[in-house]
């Protein structure tokens, strides 16, 4: 049922109707009316429409303008007997008259009455057909027109269609994250480590998840408060272990990321996590004097 509703809002039977499509399309057109009734009701509408309005708004002819075609005609005639016998049309052998007695009235034998009929039968059907055809193309002007239109809000509607389901999976992606969340809190398995602020900049600070059984360690970027870099530096996260730095990976600040988290690199142990300001893909050894945040883990 909705697909049929939807062919009918296309615009593509007008143009049938009008025949105005290819032989497959038609071909498809009437393959819709057999299996969808509401589509065949719609094109005997649409034909009801176009039949009424070509009749509402028909052309009459002028009014003296049979006279005229009348006299061309009879006109040219006379001319085209006088170039083929030489002689003035007068002369040419006439049908025969008989003659009347002086008692009764003379008869008048009319020449032209019939060709006079067939006439103005074709003079009527002419002009019917060039006031039908002014009407067809003025509905298929405007069902272009319509049909312009319709493509226009289907393109509108489809980009605010991709818009909203963009929103939507964000949404959806962030709750699940947000979930994650709130479940991680009641696991005593996941260890949220706070990191505070250095000398460096003591307002920086920032969370760090670390699961303590399946090494992974991940970034809140919700939570993170760290002074924006430039194009030549990064930040990375280091885990001290046993007394000894271990690179955890390079990130940028990002407030405005959809991944509320950030996966890092996994660590077995860990006794401290900080952060330093190193160059644009991470250092081997963390630079001490641009540590920026530092927090450890409570166990």
């Amino acid at each position: 049922m909705k697909e049929g509703k939807a062919y009918i809002e296309s615009g593509i039977l007008e143009l049938y109707v009008l025949r105005q499509l290819s032989a497959p399309e038609q071909s498809e057109v009437e393959a819709m009316a057999v299996k969808y009734p509401e589509v065949k009701q719609e094109i005997d509408a649409i034909e009801l429409a176009m039949e009424q309005y070509a009749l509402q708004y028909a052309v009459h002819p002028a009014e003296g303008l049979e006279d005229k075609i009348l006299e061309s005609i009879t006109g040219t005639k006379t001319q085209h007997i006088e170039q083929l016998s030489g002689l003035p049309a007068t002369e040419q052998a006439l049908p025969e008259i008989k003659l009347i007695p002086p008692a009764a009235e003379p008869v008048v034998v009319p020449l032209y009455s019939n060709y006079e009929s067939k006439i103005r039968t074709l003079r009527i059907a002419l002009v019917a057909c060039v006031a039908l055809l002014i009407v067809s193309a003025v509905a298929l002007y405007s069902a272009h027109n319509e049909l312009g239109s319709a493509k226009v809000q289907i393109a509108e509607l489809s980009v605010d269609k991709e818009k909203f389901t963009s929103t939507v999976n964000f949404m959806k992606e962030t709750n699940a994250q947000l979930q994650k969340v709130a479940d991680m809190a009641v696991d005593p398995d996941w260890k949220f480590v706070k990191l505070a602020g250095t000398p460096m900049d003591p307002n920086a600070n920032m969370m760090v998840y670390w699961h303590i059984k399946g090494n992974h360690v991940m970034m809140d970027n919700s939570k993170m408060h760290l002074p924006a870099t430039d194009k030549a530096h990064q930040y990375q996260l280091w885990a001290l272990v046993n007394g000894k730095p271990v690179d955890l990976g390079v990130f940028d600040v990002d407030q405005d990321a959809s991944e509320i988290l950030v996966n890092m690199k996994d660590v077995a142990s860990a006794q401290t996590f900080a952060v330093t300001l190193e160059k644009r893909g991470g250092s081997p050894s963390p630079t001490m004097d641009q540590m920026i945040v530092a927090g450890n883990v409570s166990i």
